[in-house]
């Protein structure tokens, strides 16, 4: 056998000879007991940043709930503002009706008690009955242009079922055609709200033949 052969075998036996000494350690060690308080450094430092799983979820489930608290009472604070702004508005409306009703009641009380004063006085020329009539529907006139109330305009106009309600179409030459004829009852209007329409007879060109 070679020189670098015996080597080798020296080399063999030294390692084999070391595996049996470790193989024996590991047998002679005793199993590694838990309840000692031993733990690995790496595993414990890890444990106590951790939080339980359990607690983050109870914060978490605690924070949601705040934010639902907030949000509702939130919305009963609105709901409540909208009704208080809502009845407060229906108020303002009904007082603003009341005050217009009332102030157009006070413009047409002159005119009821000349009424009255004409109706006592029966006494007098028929001819001085109709100035006082006369002179009633003048103040009531005046009376209705304060509140803004204007007459439609009807008679020679173009018909306008806008504010003209037609009784009645007739042939004549009086008026051009699809003009108003007649006004049998005069239309009213504040500003461009219609009060009612006028009622009209209508012209229609006679038909040649």
């Amino acid at each position: 056998m070679s020189k670098s052969n015996g080597q080798t075998d020296v080399r063999l036996e030294e390692e084999e000879r070391k595996e049996e000494q470790k193989q024996d350690l590991e047998h002679e060690l005793p199993p590694a007991d838990l309840s000692d308080g031993f733990e690995e450094k790496g595993t414990a430092a890890n444990a106590a940043q951790a939080p339980p799983a359990e607690s983050t979820a109870e914060a978490e489930l605690q924070k949601l709930r705040a934010e639902r608290d907030n949000l509702l009472d939130r919305l009963a604070r609105s709901q409540a503002e909208f009704d208080n702004a809502r009845k407060r508005a229906a108020k303002e409306n009904a007082d603003f009706r009341e005050f217009a009703v009332a102030d157009a009641a006070r413009s047409l009380l002159p005119v009821i008690d000349n009424f009255n004063l004409a109706l006592k006085n029966t006494t007098g020329s028929p001819e001085d009955f109709r100035k006082g009539i006369e002179l009633i529907h003048k103040q009531l006139q005046d009376a209705l242009q304060k509140m803004n109330v204007q007459r439609v305009p009807a008679k020679g106009e173009p018909f306008d079922p806008r504010v003209h309600e037609a009784i009645e179409v007739v042939e004549s030459d009086e008026a051009p055609d699809n003009h108003v004829l007649e006004e049998l009852q005069p239309g009213y209007r504040i500003k461009d709200r219609l009060l009612r329409p006028a009622m009209v007879r209508v012209a229609k060109g006679k038909s040649k033949g």
